[in-house]
C-alpha cells in the first residue's frame, strides 16, 4: 500500500491524480489533501477518500469546510501552515505537489525535510528554487519524480543509461494553439482561442502558457536542474502530435523516446507506483492511423516567451522568479480580458528589465523577488 498526500487536489493534475486513486483503491490510500479555495470539490473529495486532514489556503473558505464537514472526523487546517502540515503529516510516503503557483515551494521544501518523496507537479518549485530542491533532496536521500509529461518522458528515457553518455535533451513542445501564426494574427487572439489546445485537456494557466510557449521554456528550466543538463544541451522540438513525449540523445547518436497517447494519468501513475508499470484504461496509440509524425524548429521571435525564459535562465538567481512571477500575473490579466494575447511578453519582458538579479537566492529572496515582480506591473500597468 502507498500512502500519499495531494497538494492542490482541486486541480486539473490533481483532480487526475484522485481518478488514479480511485482505479487502484487496494494500493493507494490518501491520508492528506489540500486546495487553495475550490471546498465544494474538497468536501466531495473528503468524503469518498477519507483522508485524516485536509488543508484550505484560503483562511475564510476552510472556516466554511470546517464547518461543512464536521461530520465526517476529518480535520481541516488553513492558510501556508496549514498546507505544510498537510505535505509533511504522518504516515504518508509519497506527496504530490501539484497546487499551481509559488505557493508550492515551502510545502515542497516543508515535505522534503520530513523525508517525503515528491511526485513533482508544480514548475515554480524547481524554476525559482532549483538550486535549493535539489540540494535537499540529496541531503534528506529522497526521490523527487516528475509528472510533467515531457519530464517524466525524459525520465523514463533515461532509466537504466549512464547519465555521463547523454548528449543533449529533445524537449517536445506541441506548438500549442497558434502554432503557425505570426506575430500581427496574435495580437486578434482572444481567451478562448488561447484555450483551444489541440491535443491536451489541461487548467487554463498552463493551455495558456502552451499558447505562449512560455510552458516550454519553464520546462527547460526544469529539466536543467532535474536532470542536472545545462540549458544550452536541451532542446526544444515541435512536435504537433504529441506522441513522443520528450526523448534523450546519447554520445553514440543513439536517441530514446518515451511514447504514448496525451493523456496525463501516463506520468500520473508512473511517478506514484515508480518502478512499477500498472495498467491503464485509455486510448492506446494505433500507428497504422497516426500514419506520420512530424518535428519542426520553434519560432522563439514570433513565440517570444521561449527565447525570454530562456533569457532567464542564463542569467539565474532570481531572474527565473521574476520571469514566471510576471507571466503568473500576466497570464491572469489575460484570463481575466484586461489585456490583450501579446501584452504577456511586454509584461514579462519589462519585469525582466527591471529587476537586477541577486544569485543563490534563500526561499524569502525569492519570494520578494516575486512580490516586487507584481509591484513592477501594478505600477507601470496601472491597473
Amino acid at each position: 500500500m502507498k500512502v500519499i498526500s495531494v497538494l492542490g487536489s482541486t486541480g486539473s493534475i490533481g483532480t487526475q491524480t484522485m481518478d488514479i486513486v480511485r482505479a487502484n483503491a487496494s494500493s493507494l490510500k490518501v491520508v492528506a489533501l489540500a486546495a487553495g479555495s475550490n471546498i465544494d470539490l474538497l468536501e466531495k473529495q473528503i468524503r469518498e477518500f477519507k483522508p485524516d486532514l485536509a488543508a484550505v489556503y484560503d483562511e475564510g473558505k476552510a472556516s466554511d469546510l470546517r464547518e461543512a464537514v464536521k461530520d465526517t472526523g476529518v480535520r481541516i487546517t488553513a492558510g501556508m501552515d496549514g498546507i505544510i502540515e498537510a505535505a509533511c503529516v504522518s504516515g504518508a510516503d509519497t506527496v504530490v505537489t501539484s497546487m499551481v503557483g509559488m505557493i508550492g515551494i515551502k510545502p515542497t521544501i516543508a515535505a522534503i525535510r520530513a523525508g517525503k518523496n515528491i511526485a513533482l507537479a508544480n514548475k515554480e518549485t524547481l524554476v525559482c528554487a532549483g538550486h535549493i530542491i535539489m540540494d535537499l533532496a540529496r541531503k534528506y536521500g529522497i526521490s523527487i519524480l516528475p509528472v510533467d509529461s515531457e519530464h517524466s518522458a525524459i525520465f523514463q528515457s533515461l532509466n537504466g543509461e549512464n547519465r555521463k553518455g547523454v548528449s543533449k535533451i529533445l524537449l517536445t513542445a506541441s506548438g500549442g494553439p497558434f502554432r503557425g501564426k505570426k506575430t500581427s494574427e496574435l495580437a486578434d487572439m482572444t481567451v478562448e482561442d488561447a484555450l483551444k489546445h489541440p491535443n491536451w485537456s489541461m487548467g487554463k494557466k498552463i493551455t495558456v502558457d502552451s499558447a505562449t510557449l512560455v510552458n516550454k521554456g519553464l520546462e527547460v528550466m526544469e529539466a536543467r536542474w532535474l536532470f542536472d543538463v545545462p540549458t544550452d544541451r536541451i532542446q526544444v522540438v515541435v512536435h504537433p502530435q504529441s506522441i513522443i513525449h520528450s526523448m534523450v540523445e546519447y554520445v553514440d547518436g543513439a536517441i530514446m523516446a518515451q511514447l504514448g497517447m496525451p493523456d496525463m494519468k501516463l506520468p500520473i501513475q508512473y511517478a506514484l507506483f515508480y518502478p512499477d508499470r500498472r495498467y491503464l484504461d485509455g486510448k492506446r496509440v494505433d500507428f497504422f492511423k497516426l500514419h506520420e509524425m512530424t518535428f519542426e524548429e520553434p519560432d522563439a521571435e514570433v513565440f517570444r516567451g521561449l527565447k525570454l525564459a530562456l533569457i532567464a535562465a542564463d542569467k539565474g538567481g532570481t531572474m527565473p522568479t521574476v520571469f514566471n512571477a510576471a507571466n503568473e500575473k500576466a497570464v491572469e490579466l489575460f484570463l481575466a480580458r484586461k489585456i490583450g494575447f501579446l501584452e504577456i511578453y511586454d509584461i514579462i519582458e519589462g519585469c525582466m528589465q527591471d529587476h537586477r538579479t541577486v544569485d543563490l537566492p534563500d526561499v524569502d529572496t525569492i519570494l520578494n523577488a516575486e512580490r516586487e515582480a507584481y509591484e513592477y506591473i501594478e505600477s507601470r500597468w496601472k491597473l
